[in-house]
């Protein structure tokens, strides 16, 4: 499983249909290691119709999950997937930085 990958991270695809391209983690799924990532994998969802709940049927594309393994933390200054290291601060606290660049791959919260 690739560490350091959280919800709301942006990744970029290292291998696969949809190597190169960048998006943000909508999901992470720890049992099967795996990530729902937004605008990647789309596949092809086959919906029945169903007259109790109103659904009129048809085809749908939906983001399929896309394996940990496969992703990589995205740095924006150098415009490459990096893997993070932990930068410990004087308070205690662990923040991921890009190795190459030394900025910091956490969102403002």
């Amino acid at each position: 499983m690739a560490p350091g990958i959280r919800k709301n991270d942006i990744v970029i695809v290292r291998q696969g249909k949809d190597k190169g391209k960048t998006g943000k983690v909508l999901q992470i799924k720890a049992e099967t290691g795996k990530a729902v990532v937004e605008r990647l994998n789309y596949v092809k969802e086959f919906i029945k119709p169903d007259r109790s709940k109103n659904v009129q049927g048809g085809i749908m594309d939906k983001e399929a999950p896309i394996p940990l393994s496969r992703l990589m933390l995205y740095c924006e200054d150098c415009q490459t997937g990096v893997r993070p290291r932990h930068k410990r601060h004087e308070d205690g606290t662990r923040t991921r930085v890009c190795p190459k660049c030394d900025n910091g791959l956490d969102q403002a919260k």
